[in-house]
């Protein structure tokens, strides 16, 4: 299988799309590149690859059984003997969804796939004779979804962490400890800053949308992460195509097409309700002057709140 770099027609549309554009671009330049050119097993991104037939037959064809077909039949192929190739430099243009709600259906199918795929697959992977490495990278692969529910649940204690720190004593060193866990963020930053400046020559222009970019990951941990737990608990769900509306220049309008996603669901209400949560726990970290607090708060409160609000007002055709 050859797997080109997709390109993005449309990544200049609105500022959703340009911050889809950042998380692409950091999947196909590092994760993809890195992961071929040291040996590990990379994954078929559903379009714009070029497959050998005998490959997909000897791989035991595709299956019906995940979200991630794709991913699916990429690791039982490579599981197989079957080698992969990765091309950074040849791109294929592919479409963006313009609409939240559609995206919302894309990350939730990629993300309940990946672990659907996670469970039927990873047992084949540590029976092989596997290096070790390769075992370790495969697990990490498939398994790194399950991120969502740890992000909503550090977002749940947030507030009730900054009470706590104020109203009872002895836990200031615990504290002052765990804050070196902020370090974190910055290896995040430089994986998007290498993967902007290898291929754009206005990189810098690019990651200024970073800070819109990790908020709106953080937004996405509701609809993600009952994707995670539907994976892991085996719940079955059909398999909803992302709309595509052929948006390529800014004045084209998608909210009149036929796939627009009308239906607000549940998960809605909850974005809304943690923005609330948010402002409450910025009004609590100013009282209590807990300033270092107040980013992370800030990007919740943006993550969820944009989230939610747009999912309103894309759902209405606005």
């Amino acid at each position: 299988m050859i797997q080109p770099r997709c390109e993005h027609i449309n990544a200049e549309y609105s500022f959703l799309t340009r911050a889809q554009a950042l998380a692409l671009d950091g999947h196909f330049v590092i994760e993809q590149q890195v992961r071929n050119k040291a040996g590990f097993f990379i994954n078929f991104n559903g379009t714009a690859g070029i497959w050998r037939k005998s490959c997909i037959v000897d791989a035991g064809n595709w299956h019906a059984d995940t979200l991630a077909e794709d991913l699916d039949l990429s690791y039982r192929a490579q599981l197989r003997g079957w080698k992969f190739v990765f091309l950074n430099d040849v791109t294929s243009p592919a479409e963006l969804p313009a609409d939240i709600n559609a995206l919302k259906t894309q990350q939730f199918r990629w993300t309940k796939g990946a672990v659907e795929t996670a469970k039927k697959l990873l047992p084949s992977v540590w029976k092989s004779s596997l290096p070790i490495k390769i075992k370790l990278e495969c697990t990490v692969h498939l398994t790194s979804n399950i991120v969502f529910p740890f992000i909503l649940l550090v977002a749940m204690l947030n507030i009730p962490l900054v009470i706590i720190k104020n109203q009872v004593e002895g836990f200031d060193k615990y504290f002052t400890l765990m804050s070196i866990f902020v370090l974190a963020s910055i290896s995040t930053f430089l994986f998007y800053l290498y993967a902007q400046r290898a291929i754009h020559l206005d990189w810098r222009r690019r990651l200024m949308l970073f800070p819109v970019f990790m908020a709106g990951s953080m937004g996405f941990a509701v609809n993600n992460t009952k994707a995670v737990f539907e994976a892991l608990f085996g719940k079955k769900s059909e398999f909803k195509r992302t709309p595509k509306y052929k948006i390529v220049n800014s004045g084209d309008e998608w909210t009149k097409k036929k796939y627009v996603q009308r239906k607000i669901g549940g998960g809605v209400i909850i974005e809304l309700l943690l923005t609330a949560y948010f402002i409450f726990g910025i009004s609590m970290s100013i009282y209590y002057l807990e300033i270092s607090a107040i980013p992370f708060q800030l990007m919740f409160l943006a993550g969820f709140g944009t989230v939610g609000a747009l999912s309103l007002r894309h759902a209405l055709g606005r």
